[in-house]
């Protein structure tokens, strides 16, 4: 599912099978981006399990658009995510933690 050296993360939406990544500039936008807290507020919300489905959402915007993608979050609203609503809550949480990860913590997590 994922390249722990650079952090990446993939996710399968509409049958493709997307990279997605936190870069400064995915972070930064993130961070723009959320209605209350930092990405530590939205980092701990993820630890205790009390995230909201549009913070799921904007993980996975950012993501998709550090790998690359040029897509908003609209485009989402119908996509079919592989695995569901889960699945999805999953690889933004993973999203989340490998972009604070130092290499060597990264290095053992595959």
């Amino acid at each position: 599912m994922a390249n722990p050296w650079r952090g990446d993360v993939a996710l399968v939406i509409d049958d493709k099978r997307h990279v997605m990544r936190l870069t400064l500039g995915a972070l930064a936008e993130l961070e723009a981006g959320l209605q209350t807290g930092s990405l530590v507020e939205l980092a701990q919300r993820f630890e205790a399990g009390n995230f909201s489905t549009r913070d799921v959402l904007a993980l996975i915007v950012a993501g998709l658009r550090g790998g690359g993608w040029a897509g908003r979050a609209s485009d989402l609203t119908t996509a079919e995510i592989e695995g569901g609503p889960m699945v999805a809550a999953r690889a933004a949480a993973e999203l989340l933690a490998r972009a604070f990860m130092v290499p060597e913590q990264a290095d053992g997590a595959a």
